[in-house]
């Protein structure tokens, strides 16, 4: 939003929120339905095809806003350090309004002009005029508009809100008050118009000047140089005719310099091109990819969980995981990205951070969590997590976080620099300090994991009772119980205990077996799915990060915004701390230790729910 709103600030369909695309589908059917029921000469070729149109330009841009925030998280070539947050995202949400707006124009104005209708698919002459009309009138006219929009009034009603992302994304390009975009709309309609009116425009024109315009907007806001130098020496006059990324971002870093479109010789006719721009330009085209302090392993969850990673739709990342009805329309895409991960055997980078002076990346397997019990697919799944390992320890990154027990890769490379740390400590001191205070009696359900037996065991020597019914279990933990502690391990059926550890293999069966009123404490990374609501779900292993952690502009999984899973802050910690030790397989470091660590540095535990009742 600009510091003072002017008017036609929002879009008309604002309130309309997610089903904003109805006001699209009376011209989308009936020109479906035209099409179809029409002989052949009637048919409008020109008109049926904009919403494909539509389409490949809402594709176009995602695999821009895909591509910058990955080249970005790498850090080769990037431009702009500073952070973006969660502010920004929800800012630049509404990206699709402009391609709605283009719609209701493509489906609008042929209407009133017949030379608009049934468009041939090329006309030489008319691409070559709207090249002119472009280069000529369009960027002259612009340049002026937007020097017209840094003045004080135009600036804090409307162009401020375009100006608040000093780091831009590609989507930042189109971020503008809806008076705005009405401004550029008449501006780069002329090109259109010129051609209607010479009556020598054409359907591929038309989609190659939409296409230049996204592509040009989206490269210049990517904030990772892209254009080689090698374009520039063999062809010099090509400075004054294309900006690149690194010109168009000292505009956001400068505000005063750098104002035109697509072509920079009115700045340089006009005195307005930064001083920077060139060296900005030499130093972001070699700028090396960045070698973190600490990575975090993960992996895909759910089929959905593609389009939920940062590199996936921005708006789904930076909310809790979800599912999304409209998700359920991309099913081919989403089969097509399952079978990538089939055949696809290398790790990716998807987000960076900064915590204090560490420097942290997180990278994804491109495996789902049903494929990790799939004994066929582990052998693949561990080579992958071997290689990820060895190419951390190349680039010498003090610790990798690893969501498995790592102990295997230790046997194979006992040399490792890099220390493996699956975090199991932090996710036992969370679940510990989460337990309502005055607690008596709890259940564990689920797997016996490292984590759930520590907690038993930590449980039983404090004085508090647990009940387990599996037998093999009970037994297992007794054997390490001293006589007085062990005397708190219960073997029973019953499930009167209104306070639950259950693990990844709770059965709806027995979710609903327990009392109104439990409280069931996730020890896993997967929540188990709520089936109660006469029931309190606590947050898997979880805290709440601190203000210095920047570039948090998405969330993990299904936590909540600006949290993070206890497995992935350990990393984070023994990177902090320089404890230089691993943790994985059956090693397990001091649990009390790693929470001080974690609320030293400013980790907040997450809001404790109600206790289910007197001693239960």
């Amino acid at each position: 939003m600009a510091s003072k709103p002017g008017i036609l600030t929002e879009w008309p369909w604002t309130w309309l929120g997610d089903y904003k695309y109805i006001v699209l589908a009376p011209s989308v059917g009936h020109s479906i339905y035209s099409y179809m029921v029409k002989g052949e000469n009637e048919r409008d070729l020109s008109n049926f095809l904009v919403l494909p149109l539509l389409l490949w330009r809402m594709v176009h841009n995602q695999m821009w806003i895909s591509l910058s925030r990955y080249r970005t998280a790498k850090g080769n070539n990037r431009i702009v350090d500073k952070s973006i947050e969660f502010e920004q995202v929800d800012r630049e949400k509404n990206w699709d309004d402009q391609i709605i707006l283009s719609g209701l124009m493509l489906y609008t104005v042929p209407l009133f002009y017949e030379a608009a209708k049934h468009l041939p698919w090329w006309r030489t002459d008319g691409v070559i005029w709207a090249f002119l009309v472009h280069a000529g009138p369009v960027e002259f006219l612009y340049y002026w508009l937007h020097r017209a929009l840094h003045h004080h009034f135009l600036y804090s009603r409307y162009h401020s809100h375009h100006h608040s992302s000093i780091v831009t994304e590609p989507i930042t390009s189109v971020i503008h008050p809806f008076a705005e975009h009405i401004a550029y709309f008449f501006l780069f309609s002329l090109p259109f118009f010129t051609t209607i009116y010479m009556k020598n425009i054409s359907i591929l024109s038309a989609t190659c000047y939409l296409t230049y315009i996204d592509f040009m907007n989206n490269m210049g806001h990517c904030n990772f140089e892209c254009i080689p130098k090698q374009l520039f020496s063999i062809f010099l006059p090509l400075k004054y005719l294309m900006y690149t990324p690194s010109y168009h971002s000292l505009h956001h870093t400068q505000f005063r310099t750098n104002y035109s479109l697509f072509m920079p010789f009115y700045d340089y006719i006009y005195g307005t091109t930064d001083k920077s721009t060139d060296s900005l330009y030499e130093s972001s085209l070699v700028r090396k990819e960045e070698a973190p302090d600490v990575v975090h392993l993960t992996h895909l969850t759910t089929p959905e969980s593609i389009y939920h990673l940062r590199l996936g739709f921005a708006h789904l990342a930076s909310d809790p995981q979800k599912s999304k009805w409209y998700l359920w329309l991309m099913w081919p895409v989403t089969l097509w990205s399952m079978f990538v991960t089939w055949i696809y055997g290398r790790t990716f980078i998807f987000e960076r951070n900064v915590f204090k002076q560490l420097k942290l990346q997180t990278w994804a397997i491109p495996k789902y969590s049903i494929q990790y019990y799939m004994k066929w697919q582990r052998e693949a799944i561990n080579s992958m997590i071997e290689d990820s390992i060895l190419e951390a320890d190349a680039m010498d990154v003090q610790g990798e976080e690893l969501n498995k027990n790592g102990e295997l890769f230790l046997k194979r490379h006992p040399q490792l620099k890099v220390k493996l740390v699956d975090g199991s400590s932090l996710a036992i001191a969370v679940v510990l300090n989460s337990l309502p205070k005055g607690i008596t009696e709890v259940v564990i359900r689920g797997n016996l994991t490292k984590i759930a037996y520590s907690i038993v065991v930590s449980l039983c020597q404090e004085g508090i009772q647990v009940y387990t019914t599996l037998e093999d279990d009970y037994k297992k933990i007794k054997s390490k119980l001293t006589k007085e502690a062990g005397d708190n391990l219960i073997l029973s059926k019953h499930n009167a205990p209104k306070t639950w550890l259950v693990g990844d293999s709770l059965s709806e069966d027995l979710q609903m077996s327990a009392p109104k009123g439990t409280l069931f404490f996730p020890i896993s990374h997967f929540p188990p799915k709520k089936m109660r609501k006469d029931c309190f779900y606590n947050s898997t292993p979880a805290m709440l990060a601190p203000k210095h952690l920047e570039n948090v502009d998405s969330c993990e999984n299904w936590l909540p915004r600006r949290v993070m899973s206890a497995w992935r802050i350990a990393g984070i910690l023994h990177g902090m701390e320089g404890w230089g030790v691993h943790e994985c397989g059956n090693m397990m470091f001091d649990i009390e230790k790693i929470w001080r660590a974690s609320l030293d540095h400013g980790f907040r535990p997450l809001t404790k729910p109600n206790p289910p009742g007197p001693g239960k």
